[in-house]
């Protein structure tokens, strides 16, 4: 599986940490929001970026708070999504 763009929402620390050979883009979150918040900050981040009618979706790590958020984000901005992981042969679809 292909990816056109990557986001990565996450912490300073996680921005700080991760290391990827693909062009990721960061949108930072600050966890110790209420959830509501986060959701408007990511529904924020991600407008007017995303092509298409949907998102592959990687929720490895992270809070369930963070999960909830951006699941209600992507939701709220009229996507769909796919759960993907990454293995040993690349990205796939779960």
């Amino acid at each position: 599986m292909e990816l056109d763009q990557i986001f990565l929402i996450t912490n300073e620390f996680g921005q700080k940490n991760f290391n990827h050979k693909k062009p990721v883009q960061f949108i930072i979150i600050d966890n110790t929001k209420q959830i509501k918040e986060l959701v408007q900050d990511i529904k924020d981040a991600i407008e007017d970026k995303i092509c298409g009618t949907e998102v592959a979706l990687n929720l490895i790590s992270g809070t369930g708070k963070e999960h909830m958020a951006i699941i209600a984000a992507i939701i709220q901005s009229g996507l769909g999504f796919r759960l993907v992981v990454l293995t040993k042969d690349g990205v796939i679809e779960i």
